[in-house]
């Protein structure tokens, strides 16, 4: 098993959509990289002064799902046009990055970011080494699942069809990529 970060704007999205991979082992809300313990917690990262960002630690078996597939579903769902902000979640702890656990995961992690960023004129995603990671409190844990008509900037859909998505070569965009999937599957449904 392997473990790696992904922050995307609110973590209650991004964990149900990491949930719902095959080969996903474990995803667990939390605030990575900030500025010190005792300001790993809801009510300090809100205020935008602590560094941390809402992020979620996924746990994976590399031999079933490939990082580059936890890749594609991570860009397939964000802005990464946008700093501080994705849907309607305003502010520093919803930066989106990807905070990588090893060299082979940061080789990885380049190359999939010189894909996307050479698809835009402004690429405003973060990456680097976990510094720090904690899970987030028990209210925030598994939030979707015991709210499901919870808030999400993640559309429900895009989710299942990311589930059902099978691991593509990613040698493009995700959001074309996805978006080939999707029009092939309606084609296929008429």
């Amino acid at each position: 098993m392997e473990t790696i970060y992904f922050a995307g704007g609110c973590f209650w999205g991004m964990e149900h959509l990491y949930r719902q991979l095959p080969g996903v082992a474990e995803v667990t809300p939390g605030y990575a990289n900030g500025d010190c313990p005792e300001h790993a917690h809801y009510a300090a990262v809100c205020t935008g002064v602590t560094g941390f960002r809402e992020t979620v630690q996924v746990v994976y078996d590399p031999a079933v799902v490939p990082l580059e597939h936890l890749l594609f579903a991570f860009f397939a769902v964000i802005d990464p046009e946008t700093p501080n902000r994705q849907g309607m979640d305003f502010g520093t702890q919803y930066q989106t990055g990807v905070y990588w656990t090893s060299p082979e995961q940061e080789a990885v992690v380049r190359r999939m970011f010189d894909i996307e960023a050479a698809a835009l004129d402004c690429f405003e995603v973060e990456s680097g080494p976990l510094l720090s990671f904690y899970p987030a409190e028990e209210p925030h844990q598994r939030y979707l699942e015991k709210h499901p008509g919870g808030y999400c900037h993640i559309s429900l859909s895009k989710i299942s069809a990311l589930s059902q998505c099978p691991v593509p070569v990613y040698d493009r965009p995700a959001k074309v990529i996805l978006r080939e999937y999707l029009e092939r599957t309606q084609r296929a449904d008429r």
